[in-house]
Protein backbone atom coordinates (compact mmCIF):
# COMPACT_ATOMS: atom_id res chain seq x y z
CA UNK A 1 0.00 0.00 0.00
CA UNK A 2 1.59 3.47 -0.31
CA UNK A 3 0.42 7.38 -0.88
CA UNK A 4 0.63 8.96 -3.74
CA UNK A 5 0.62 12.62 -4.61
CA UNK A 6 -0.31 13.39 -8.04
CA UNK A 7 -0.20 17.09 -7.68
CA UNK A 8 0.05 19.77 -10.69
CA UNK A 9 2.77 22.42 -10.82
CA UNK A 10 6.80 22.73 -10.84
CA UNK A 11 8.93 20.62 -8.52
CA UNK A 12 9.02 21.39 -4.75
CA UNK A 13 10.85 24.71 -4.23
CA UNK A 14 13.76 24.68 -1.46
CA UNK A 15 12.14 25.31 1.98
CA UNK A 16 8.81 22.75 1.11
CA UNK A 17 11.38 19.98 0.24
CA UNK A 18 12.89 20.61 3.84
CA UNK A 19 9.77 20.63 5.79
CA UNK A 20 8.29 17.88 3.30
CA UNK A 21 11.79 15.71 4.75
CA UNK A 22 10.79 16.64 7.55
CA UNK A 23 7.80 14.46 7.64
CA UNK A 24 8.67 11.90 5.23
CA UNK A 25 11.51 10.73 7.57
CA UNK A 26 8.29 10.21 10.43
CA UNK A 27 6.39 8.32 7.91
CA UNK A 28 6.20 4.68 8.05
CA UNK A 29 4.45 1.32 6.66
CA UNK A 30 1.50 1.52 5.19
CA UNK A 31 2.17 4.96 4.79
CA UNK A 32 4.78 5.02 2.21
CA UNK A 33 4.59 8.28 0.61
CA UNK A 34 5.52 9.10 -3.27
CA UNK A 35 5.36 11.80 -5.31
CA UNK A 36 4.36 12.28 -8.73
CA UNK A 37 4.55 15.96 -10.33
CA UNK A 38 3.06 16.60 -13.52
CA UNK A 39 2.99 19.78 -15.33
CA UNK A 40 0.95 22.97 -15.83
CA UNK A 41 -0.85 22.61 -19.33
CA UNK A 42 -0.12 25.17 -22.02
CA UNK A 43 -3.95 26.05 -21.87
CA UNK A 44 -5.84 28.51 -20.45
CA UNK A 45 -8.98 27.93 -17.82
CA UNK A 46 -11.44 25.04 -19.20
CA UNK A 47 -9.05 24.04 -21.87
CA UNK A 48 -5.85 23.33 -19.26
CA UNK A 49 -8.26 22.07 -16.71
CA UNK A 50 -9.69 19.49 -18.91
CA UNK A 51 -6.12 18.65 -20.16
CA UNK A 52 -4.82 17.92 -16.69
CA UNK A 53 -7.93 16.42 -15.36
CA UNK A 54 -7.42 13.80 -18.02
CA UNK A 55 -3.58 13.51 -17.09
CA UNK A 56 -4.23 12.97 -13.44
CA UNK A 57 -6.99 10.01 -14.02
CA UNK A 58 -4.22 8.26 -16.12
CA UNK A 59 -2.13 7.94 -13.13
CA UNK A 60 -5.10 6.36 -11.30
CA UNK A 61 -5.69 2.99 -11.17
CA UNK A 62 -9.42 1.27 -10.65
CA UNK A 63 -8.57 0.04 -7.16
CA UNK A 64 -7.47 3.32 -6.15
CA UNK A 65 -8.61 5.34 -2.65
CA UNK A 66 -8.92 8.95 -4.25
CA UNK A 67 -8.71 11.95 -2.42
CA UNK A 68 -9.14 15.07 -4.02
CA UNK A 69 -7.94 18.38 -2.62
CA UNK A 70 -10.33 20.89 -3.35
CA UNK A 71 -12.00 24.45 -1.30
CA UNK A 72 -15.32 23.04 -1.78
CA UNK A 73 -14.65 19.98 -0.15
CA UNK A 74 -15.65 18.63 2.64
CA UNK A 75 -13.21 20.45 5.74
CA UNK A 76 -12.42 17.52 8.31
CA UNK A 77 -10.64 17.50 11.67
CA UNK A 78 -7.94 15.30 11.98
CA UNK A 79 -8.94 12.36 13.33
CA UNK A 80 -11.32 12.46 10.73
CA UNK A 81 -8.75 12.38 8.21
CA UNK A 82 -7.25 9.42 9.94
CA UNK A 83 -10.22 7.47 10.28
CA UNK A 84 -11.25 8.04 6.69
CA UNK A 85 -7.93 6.56 5.62
CA UNK A 86 -8.00 3.73 7.79
CA UNK A 87 -10.51 2.23 5.59
CA UNK A 88 -8.78 2.06 2.49
CA UNK A 89 -5.25 1.03 4.47
CA UNK A 90 -6.59 -1.65 6.55
CA UNK A 91 -8.00 -3.11 2.71
CA UNK A 92 -4.33 -2.64 1.24
CA UNK A 93 -5.86 -0.33 -1.48
CA UNK A 94 -3.32 2.43 -2.26
CA UNK A 95 -3.98 6.43 -1.91
CA UNK A 96 -3.62 8.89 -4.25
CA UNK A 97 -4.27 12.32 -3.43
CA UNK A 98 -4.95 14.52 -6.62
CA UNK A 99 -3.73 18.46 -5.82
CA UNK A 100 -5.28 20.28 -9.43
CA UNK A 101 -3.50 23.06 -11.23
CA UNK A 102 -4.50 26.67 -11.14
CA UNK A 103 -7.68 26.31 -12.69
CA UNK A 104 -8.72 23.29 -10.59
CA UNK A 105 -9.66 19.95 -11.87
CA UNK A 106 -12.74 18.53 -14.42
CA UNK A 107 -15.88 16.67 -13.35
CA UNK A 108 -14.28 13.18 -14.59
CA UNK A 109 -11.91 14.02 -11.44
CA UNK A 110 -14.62 14.90 -8.96
CA UNK A 111 -16.60 12.41 -10.09
CA UNK A 112 -13.79 9.55 -9.45
CA UNK A 113 -12.98 10.57 -5.90
CA UNK A 114 -13.56 8.47 -2.99
CA UNK A 115 -13.28 12.06 -0.96
CA UNK A 116 -13.06 15.22 -1.84
CA UNK A 117 -11.07 17.32 1.14
CA UNK A 118 -10.76 20.66 2.05
CA UNK A 119 -8.08 21.44 4.25
CA UNK A 120 -9.44 25.01 4.84
CA UNK A 121 -12.31 27.76 3.18
CA UNK A 122 -8.70 30.04 3.07
CA UNK A 123 -7.33 29.44 -0.40
CA UNK A 124 -3.38 28.23 -0.53
CA UNK A 125 -0.52 28.21 -2.33
CA UNK A 126 0.30 24.38 -3.95
CA UNK A 127 3.15 24.25 -2.41
CA UNK A 128 2.47 25.45 1.23
CA UNK A 129 -0.33 22.53 0.41
CA UNK A 130 2.06 20.30 -0.50
CA UNK A 131 3.83 20.75 3.03
CA UNK A 132 0.64 20.95 5.02
CA UNK A 133 -0.72 17.87 3.27
CA UNK A 134 2.60 15.73 4.18
CA UNK A 135 2.52 16.98 8.03
CA UNK A 136 -1.20 15.96 7.96
CA UNK A 137 -0.85 12.50 6.63
CA UNK A 138 2.04 11.95 9.39
CA UNK A 139 -0.55 13.42 12.04
CA UNK A 140 -3.05 10.48 10.47
CA UNK A 141 -0.54 7.83 10.97
CA UNK A 142 0.22 9.22 14.48
CA UNK A 143 -3.90 8.62 15.20
CA UNK A 144 -4.16 5.74 13.48
CA UNK A 145 -1.05 4.18 15.45
CA UNK A 146 -2.70 5.82 19.14
CA UNK A 147 1.02 7.70 19.08
CA UNK A 148 1.34 11.25 20.94
CA UNK A 149 1.80 13.75 18.22
CA UNK A 150 -1.51 14.67 18.08
CA UNK A 151 -3.26 16.47 21.45
CA UNK A 152 -6.34 16.33 21.72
Amino acid sequence: MTIKVLAVGKKHESWVTEGIGRYEKRLKKPFNLSWQLLSHSARDNEAARAEESTRILAKVAPGDFVVLLDERGRNVDSPALANTLRAPIDAGRNVVVVIGGAYGVDSTVHDRADFTWSLSKLVFPHQLVRLILTEQLYRAQDILAGGKYHHV
